[in-house]
């Protein structure tokens, strides 16, 4: 199931495009809306800066949030490209820190461990996030059933990483981001198109964002939740 908001002025609302789903807990990515919502624009304003990287497109934040903490997430990756820790990376390690989760975030050799940490303390997320040094073609397959993948299309070889990385086939998504930078290569959905159990859409957020369900099983819930918060 892939939510959407659907407002964000006086409130919040994810509705379904589908009626597959993975085990849905509207009050995770309730929690996990919230606590991104809160880093981002309530504590640290819109002048907020994770290094060099300004905090563009928030509410894209709180959702991506929002959807792996509400499929309550066991296994999160994400695969950078040489530019290190992105606001991406803090809204998943809220994700995983709502929902207890496991977050591993692969890093280029350039970026130093102990300095990607640093950026994450004012958060208080340092310890959520387990960050790995080399070629994600090779160390992501110590990883079995993951249920959500976050792929920059910056990293060279993501083509490759859909023949390698080994996701859970009861239920997974995989988010490609920066599409605009994968040339003429194909998308994770365009893969996958047409087989059963795929559902691929594509987002304006930031520059390009491809996101693919794989997998889940049905049923005939509408469910959503609303929340509502006053500044």
């Amino acid at each position: 199931m892939i939510w959407f908001p659907i407002s964000l002025i006086s409130g919040v609302s994810f509705l379904p495009i589908s009626l597959c789903t993975m085990k849905w807990s509207a009050q995770d990515a309730m929690k996990a809306y919230l606590h991104t919502l809160q880093l981002f624009k309530i504590q640290y304003g819109k002048d907020c800066k994770l290094g060099p990287i300004e905090l563009i497109q928030p509410q894209s934040m709180e959702f991506l949030s929002a959807l792996a903490a509400g499929n309550q997430t066991k296994v999160m990756v994400q695969v950078l490209s040489n530019e290190g820790v992105n606001p991406l990376t803090i809204a998943l390690s809220v994700a995983a820190k709502d929902c207890g989760g496991r977050f591993i975030c692969f890093l280029d050799q350039e970026q130093d461990i102990e300095d990607c940490k640093s950026q994450l303390s004012c958060y208080d997320l340092e310890d959520v996030i387990e960050f790995m040094h080399g070629n994600p073609c090779e160390v992501i397959t110590q990883f079995k059933n993951i249920d959500f993948a976050v792929i920059d299309c910056k990293f060279k070889d993501y083509l490759r990483l859909f023949q390698i990385i080994d996701l859970n086939r009861r239920g997974s998504i995989v988010v490609l981001t920066n599409l605009v930078r994968k040339g003429n290569g194909a998308g994770f959905g365009e893969v996958l198109r047409g087989k059963r159990g795929i559902e691929c859409v594509t987002l304006s957020i930031g520059e390009g964002m491809e996101l693919t369900r794989i997998g889940m099983t049905c049923n005939h819930e509408n469910k959503r939740f609303h929340v509502t918060y006053e500044n």
